[in-house]
């Protein structure tokens, strides 16, 4: 008996293999967050989480994907996670988010160290809940006022 035609299939009968899954224990944390972060709610108290973004720098690829975005500027150990919106004395909030057990890496400790010396508040946050914390807690920061970054002529 012979499956029926799908999109993995290539006209010469072959089949391509499925790409794997992500299920990581830290997707499923950083699903959970932005869950959070779509809510309603939440974007009734904090309209500032429309910005929040993931940067996808992680995962598995295909050979010829993982090289195209490279080559498109993706650089290991950039943050996952990036809320573009200055509060305090910060430009930006930028997070790494670890699943219980994960560590920091040397390259995401780099963006990290760089990322708060130009002005970002940059952490590494352990749990969905913990980083749900961190951007409450940022937002909670006075607002800067308008044009305070423009530059005077």
């Amino acid at each position: 008996m012979t499956q029926p035609a799908t999109q993995l299939d290539l006209l010469d009968g072959r089949r391509k293999k499925r790409p794997p899954r992500v299920r990581t224990p830290e997707h499923l944390e950083q699903v959970a967050l932005m869950q959070w972060a779509s809510l309603p709610t939440s974007l009734k108290r904090y309209p500032e989480l429309e910005l929040l973004h993931a940067v996808p720098n992680g995962g598995h690829r295909f050979i010829g994907v993982a090289k195209a975005m490279k080559a498109e500027g993706v650089k290991a150990g950039v943050p996952d996670l990036d809320l573009p919106v200055p509060r305090g004395p910060f430009i930006g909030l930028r997070i790494e988010l670890k699943a219980v057990g994960g560590k920091e890496s040397p390259p995401q400790r780099w963006w990290r160290e760089r990322l708060t010396a130009h002005g970002h508040r940059a952490l590494v946050c352990v749990g969905w809940e913990e980083a749900r914390m961190a951007i409450e807690t940022y937002l909670a920061l006075p607002r800067m006022p308008a044009g305070w970054m423009t530059e005077e002529t």
